[in-house]
């Protein structure tokens, strides 16, 4: 009895106990249900059915009875599209577009930022303020996103509106980019769905190498800095020299990539194994050598969609004057820094980077610099030590709790360096730095390095390819911390 009152208790719905990639029961459960995806392979209608019932109860076990939420979206987005396609006349189908962001909107401003918003009117009105008992549906900015994508590529006319409500439900509710992305768009994912695919060898080991790679970023890297040093910085920086504070600076933003490519590698790999090919979401951003580049290589999904569906609508830079499309630019980048969550502190992220884009238009045009010509190795590398030290100064807005804790770690790095401890830290923290090396180190090998090592494993005999996964299991669970260290990008 007690052994069913455990299985019980992990398979319903516990707020401190998500299903997560990467945990084990989700690895069991997706086992079994790789297994059943394979044999009604032959059965469409019933396999988009279990799939959808399989990705319900995994949002179940992140959200509970927000799941209402979410089948809420698909049959609002399903009955809209379908009215949109109905339509002639532009106003309607304006209005259409208009009830669908409002609706998802509404969603965002209620379940995220109501609490900010009333607690920033008390601030100013000494009105006291109890926050309301709000919790956050998982993934709630991603599905939201996917939604208006769709009703909005209706009404360009760039994709007819889905007349299978199970073919959307689907694309919508798919549980590998559910909880935190990629923003995944419906014309890329809905064609896929109707062609019923078919999962290829060379998908199995493109999806179990991403798989093992993502599983590595997350669990080694990422949670072991966040555990042994990142995380202590951070609550207490005044403790700490102006180096230790740099180092912390580094490592969040190597943590920061490693956590959220992490999560995406595994998403696109388990949609690797069910058959759908997702875009690449991150290309080692931290090559890059300005923050233009930079934009175009991190969190893909989301900096296109930003780009297409607020950017482009907002004028773009096909405007009268270069203030506009500043303007415009500095907006689209403040909207996606609050995206991130309910926090002033990550409108100023979005400020920062929106203020490093423009400046570098406004250098490249005075020195009439072209961005596609090559230059020398050194000065490439300079662009990218700079650039990267730019992008880690806006980390800081990211991570911090408040302007307070980014004062004394500016504090601490401006006027109480240290640079000679370095030796000691490295003495000290010799797995931090060791992490954080290995990281980059592999962030900065060439491309072609891991498609011959994603080349070679697919090569290999499938006993093989099962061992090298084993193995690979069994150096995360070794190295993972003791307690379940959500996604960073879990709380948005």
């Amino acid at each position: 009895m007690e052994l069913l009152e455990n299985i019980k208790h992990q398979l319903l719905y516990d707020p401190s106990s998500p299903l997560l990639f990467n945990t084990g029961l989700f690895m069991v459960l997706f086992l079994f249900f790789l297994l059943f995806y394979n044999l009604l392979s032959k059965l469409p209608r019933v396999k988009i059915i279990f799939v959808i019932l399989f990705s319900l109860y995994f949002y179940y076990k992140s959200s509970a009875s927000y799941c209402w939420i979410l089948l809420g979206v698909c049959v609002s987005d399903y009955l809209l599209g379908l009215w949109m396609g109905a339509s002639r006349r532009n106003w309607i189908k304006r209005v259409i577009v208009g009830i669908n962001v409002i609706m998802n909107i509404g969603m965002l401003i209620y379940f995220k930022y109501f609490n900010l918003l009333i607690e920033t009117i008390s601030n100013f009105s000494s009105q006291r303020f109890d926050p309301l008992d709000i919790i956050l549906p998982a993934g709630i900015s991603f599905f939201t996103f996917r939604s208006i994508s769709y009703i909005v590529d209706i009404y360009r006319g760039e994709i007819a509106p889905c007349k299978n409500f199970l073919h959307y439900t689907f694309f919508l509710t798919f549980f590998p980019p559910l909880l935190a992305g990629p923003v995944v768009r419906a014309k890329d994912m809905l064609p896929q769905i109707e062609s019923n695919p078919v999962v290829t060898r060379r998908m199995v080991s493109v999806g179990f190498f991403l798989i093992m790679c993502g599983l590595v970023k997350k669990m080694v890297i990422a949670d072991y800095l966040s555990g042994n040093f990142v995380d202590r910085v951070f609550d207490n920086p005044s403790l700490y020299s102006g180096f230790e504070n740099l180092m912390a600076v580094y490592g969040f933003a190597i943590q920061l990539y490693c956590d959220f490519s992490g999560y995406s590698d595994m998403a696109i790999g388990l949609a690797f194994l069910l058959g759908f090919a997702f875009k690449e979401n991150f290309n080692a951003p931290f090559k890059s050598q300005n923050p233009s580049e930079f934009w175009r290589r991190w969190h893909i999904s989301l900096s296109t969609w930003l780009r297409d569906y607020l950017y482009i609508p907002l004028g773009g830079n096909r405007v009268k004057t270069r203030t506009r499309a500043n303007f415009n630019l500095f907006n689209t980048m403040l909207i996606g820094g609050l995206w991130h969550g309910a926090s002033w502190m990550y409108l100023l992220w979005g400020a920062w980077n929106g203020l490093l884009l423009i400046l570098h238009k406004f250098f490249r045009r005075v020195f009439h610099l072209n961005v596609k010509t090559k230059v020398s190795w050194w000065r490439a590398g300079l662009n990218v030590f700079f650039t990267f030290n730019l992008l880690a100064v806006g980390f800081m807005f990211f991570r911090a709790e408040s302007m307070t804790k980014v004062k004394e770690m500016m504090t601490a790095i401006v006027y109480n360096f240290h640079g000679e401890i370095a030796p000691q830290f490295l003495a000290g923290y010799p797995l931090v730095v060791a992490a954080i090396a290995a990281a980059l180190v592999l962030h900065f090998l060439p491309k072609s390095w891991s498609a011959f090592s994603m080349n070679v494993f697919h090569s290999m005999k499938p006993f093989l390819q099962a061992l090298v996964v084993a193995i690979v299991i069994f150096i995360v669970i070794q190295a993972r911390s003791s307690d379940l260290v959500p996604f960073i990008y879990m709380k948005y």
